[in-house]
């Protein structure tokens, strides 16, 4: 069971910058259209992904042996700007933001009640499909509630100005990378310091022009402690993540005036797969009450289908006459009690959470000792 925090909220070390949200504007538009993937979405396959196994971890570590996508195309400019519209309503900005001692300002919940054209681009089946392909594993969204999550990181025009002037100054000295792995002049302080997800994957998708952005990587701590760098993606684009099973961490972006991330949490789709979800990093930064109830209702259906499919069998060996498989059974019966078990200890009580205060795992410098993987598997 995850343990949880009693401090009071202003022992709550909180970041010491503030984002500049008011400064971030997006144009209205007049009709408001539903989604439409044949329209919406600009998929390309990723170039190729990063295995568990490249990362020195075994391929049944997680629900799948894919570890991390290249950033790759995923929704048209439109799709961004609509997406953008959703999130900037004052209400929306009003009702559903959060922070935490590891991040200023985030947006949660917001999803479907505010932004119906994010909800229906993220439960679309095309979008699902997509995502599905490069995980390795039929994911579905893990609950509503984590539809959409926004990581805001916003600067002023001087101090934006001052790291682009800094960037191309340093540009001089260094021949621009491939891609993969940082390059030397880049900032490695991380907007969100190492962590694993509560959720098997994510789909973390640019919604900011990086034109001139610097920096913003995954830092990826390996089976062996080493680190690997993964580039961030492009305004438009997504990376997929198994973040549940692999510590990562986010790097600071430069040069950028704003960095806008919108992530959405996957789950497998079949009940019968391993299920590891936690919510020990969303509890403190979250509506309770609208957390608990997906939470509780996803996994209770789970359980129900788990017995469902576990009655079929022993009904159909009734009926063939074979013995009863009793080692089998409470096998069976003692892994669904301590998926309950997980399930209630996931539920703490409203008064002993502490809002806005996440646990971090120790920090360390990020020097990147990896080697690129010689061998990937690509995404056709």
């Amino acid at each position: 069971m995850a343990t949880v925090a009693t401090q009071s909220m202003a022992a709550v070390p909180m970041p010491k910058f503030r984002p500049i949200i008011e400064h971030v504007t997006t144009p209205q538009t007049a009709a408001a259209a539903d989604f439409d993937p044949k329209k919406h979405l600009n998929f390309s396959p990723p170039s190729e992904v990063v295995m568990m196994k490249d990362l020195g971890y075994a391929d049944d570590c997680g629900v799948s042996p894919v570890a991390v996508s290249q950033p790759f195309p995923l929704f048209s400019q439109e799709a961004i700007r609509r997406m953008r519209s959703e999130i900037m309503k004052p209400e929306v900005l009003d009702k559903c933001t959060y922070r935490s001692n590891i991040a200023a300002s985030q947006l949660r919940g917001y999803a479907p009640k505010y932004a119906p054209f994010t909800y229906d681009a993220w439960s679309n089946p095309d979008t699902l499909s997509i995502i599905s392909k490069i995980a390795g594993v039929d994911l579905v969204p893990q609950f509503d509630y984590e539809i959409g999550h926004i990581n805001f990181s916003v600067k002023s025009d001087e101090e934006t100005n001052a790291e682009i002037g800094m960037i191309n100054k340093q540009k001089e000295f260094f021949a621009d990378d491939e891609g993969i792995a940082g390059c030397p002049w880049e900032d490695d302080k991380p907007v969100v310091g190492w962590h694993n997800d509560s959720y098997p994957f994510v789909c973390v998708l640019m919604l900011s022009d990086c034109t001139n952005m610097v920096g913003g990587e995954t830092a990826l701590r390996t089976g062996n402690g080493d680190i690997l760098k993964v580039r961030g993606p492009q305004m438009g684009c997504a990376v997929v993540l198994q973040g549940r099973y692999i510590t990562h961490q986010a790097l600071r972006a430069l040069g950028a005036k704003e960095r806008i991330t919108s992530v959405t949490s996957f789950r497998p789709k079949s009940a019968l797969v391993r299920d590891d979800t936690e919510l020990r990093t969303v509890r403190p930064i979250s509506d309770l009450s609208r957390l608990y109830y997906d939470f509780a209702e996803y996994r209770l259906e789970n359980l129900e289908e788990r017995t469902r499919v576990r009655l079929k069998e022993l009904r159909e060996r009734r009926r063939a006459g074979k013995k009863i498989d009793t080692v089998a059974l409470k096998k069976w019966m003692t892994e669904q009690l301590a998926f309950l078990e997980h399930t209630n200890g996931e539920i703490v009580e409203e008064d002993k959470v502490m809002t806005g205060y996440i646990d971090e795992i120790p920090d360390e410098p990020v020097e990147e000792t990896a080697e690129r993987p010689t061998k990937r598997a690509r995404v056709e």
